[in-house]
């Protein structure tokens, strides 16, 4: 089976006609006989090619709107048999079934049915069910048969016969087959994905994901890790969708920390106004409003200067020439907005490391959808967190009421507390991050770190006092205990939004009034793991 295999007759069935007729009319010049069906067959006629229509092989016609057309033992057959068993040749004399040396198909656009919204029985008619089979049968004898299931092959498939005399080697069948098996496992992941949801199956006895790859990248975390990014095809814009206008290759963490930065931005409306996050190691380290994107950028970068250094830039609105200049004064890995002004693109492109992404617009954070992580021999499926809560949501159970500028800040730093790493405390005033406590055993640890951002942003900034002064505060789950609300007043802290529901809620709440603290509670909580 090592050897070169000749190509002699090829059967074409494909859904997606790119390059369809020039790529045959080169098969055709090397001698090789065309079967194929339907709107295929007609291409290629027009293109003045001479086909043989796949019903002539079987003898019978297409039917049942063409649910019934390949499968037959005239085309499995020419698929399945082994070239070197006697008893296959025989059976294959006996039954006038010819061999199929190449096969190219591929599927009914089933994803992309379902993508735009088509309804239930269209999708259902895009679940293809011939092109799979033959497909599979392919692979599985691509000791003697080569298969392309993607019309990007087209060239890969030409480069081989002209580098083989017309002939392929096992290694491109062997190669071809795989990526035949990933196309039908990831179709049938899509279909089955489609059918769970369609019928309110939130748990399905099996769930398979699948993607496709977008590039290689050099390492993962480490340089000691293999890694590459795989895209599903979901319809939300990001880091999968995005164009890359300058800056070298993305890296693995760069690819993990653009997409935490875009997701948070995007909670902000840009319809309300300008918003940036900075993030660094997928956690926000300055995340701030403003009157322009300019000033939105500056607030979001006085929160933490240090950790801005060599971090994450998202924007909610179209980056302007303004504020890729004031970007350009540190380094930064990446900058990813919906769009990017000709100036903002001219100054970037004289920092040729800087990465430029933008993404045509903002992923709806309160849109469902599935997130999905790793652990020890599974795996853990749970829907994204697009929680929300507004002022209607919220229960104030201290003595004291908020006012409105505290409410709106209450509710900013409750969306920031959303996206980082808990245990998380952010601080905030006048809807700009002024310290932010993240991923620490303790709660308390967490406000502590907060505060002390607070601390370093005022020796920075020249300021009297730690702009924790008179801020608010969120925590992404409830404290347990009375020290985190007693160490959030210690910072100068006058209002606390958290979720309620420690066994201690009285003792907590005590030590607010106390303390002359206002509190609500939104009744939901956003653990970040």
């Amino acid at each position: 089976m090592s050897h070169p295999v000749p190509l002699k007759r090829a059967l074409i069935s494909v859904s997606d006609k790119t390059g369809l007729v020039d790529f045959a009319r080169k098969l055709d010049a090397r001698g090789i006989e065309i079967l194929s069906t339907g709107g295929s067959a007609k291409s290629l006629r027009e293109g003045g090619l001479t086909v043989v229509d796949v019903a002539d092989v079987t003898g019978f016609p297409e039917m049942m709107d063409g649910r019934v057309k390949t499968l037959h033992p005239a085309v499995h057959g020419g698929l399945l048999a082994l070239r070197d068993n006697a008893e296959h040749l025989a059976a294959m004399q006996a039954h006038g079934i010819g061999p199929i040396d190449l096969l190219v198909v591929d599927l009914y656009p089933f994803e992309e049915t379902v993508a735009k919204g088509a309804s239930h029985d269209d999708c259902i008619e895009n679940i293809d069910i011939g092109g799979p089979a033959m497909i599979r049968a392919a692979a599985k004898n691509h000791g003697f048969v080569t298969v392309i299931a993607d019309v990007r092959d087209y060239d890969a498939l030409l480069a081989e016969l002209d580098a083989n005399d017309d002939r392929t080697t096992l290694e491109f069948r062997q190669r071809q087959a795989q990526i035949a098996y990933a196309r039908t496992a990831a179709y049938d992941a899509a279909v089955s994905t489609w059918l769970a949801g369609a019928i309110g199956e939130d748990t399905p006895r099996r769930r398979a994901f699948a993607g496709t790859l977008a590039q290689p990248l050099r390492y993962g975390e480490n340089p000691h890790q293999k890694a590459a990014f795989y895209v599903t095809g979901e319809n939300r814009p990001g880091v999968a969708t995005a164009k890359q206008w300058q800056g070298k290759e993305l890296s693995y963490n760069n690819i993990n920390d653009t997409d935490a930065a875009l997701e948070l931005v995007a909670e902000f409306d840009p319809a309300q106004g300008p918003a940036c996050a900075i993030v660094k190691h997928a956690n926000p380290c300055g995340v701030a409003r403003g009157d322009s994107v300019l000033e939105a950028y500056r607030r979001a970068f006085d929160c933490d200067r240090t950790s801005a250094f060599g971090g994450i830039v998202a924007l909610n609105r179209t980056l302007d020439g303004a504020t890729a200049e004031e970007i350009t004064r540190i380094f930064t890995e990446v900058v990813i907005a919906p769009d990017a002004d000709d100036d903002a693109r001219r100054i970037f492109a004289a920092k040729k490391n800087l990465r430029l992404l933008t993404t045509g617009g903002l992923p709806d954070p309160q849109a469902p959808g599935l997130a999905f992580r790793q652990v020890a021999g599974g795996f853990l499926v749970q829907d994204r967190d697009n929680g929300h809560v507004g002022r209607s949501d919220l229960k104030v159970v201290s003595d004291r009421r908020p006012d409105d500028a505290e409410l709106a800040d209450m509710l900013f730093a409750w969306t920031v507390a959303k996206h980082v790493k808990s245990n998380a405390i952010v601080y905030a005033k006048d809807m700009a991050t002024v310290g932010i406590g993240a991923g620490q055993m303790s709660r308390v640890d967490s406000t502590r770190i907060g505060r002390r951002k607070s601390e370093d942003m005022a020796e920075a900034l020249g300021l009297a006092q730690p702009p924790t002064m008179g801020a608010v505060v969120a925590s992404d789950a409830f404290f347990p205990f009375a020290d985190g609300i007693e160490a959030l007043a210690e910072a100068g802290a006058r209002a606390v939004i958290q979720p309620g529901g420690s066994m201690r809620d009285d003792e907590v709440i005590a030590a607010a009034n106390r303390l002359g603290l206002a509190m609500v509670l939104t009744g939901q909580r956003h653990f970040r793991h």
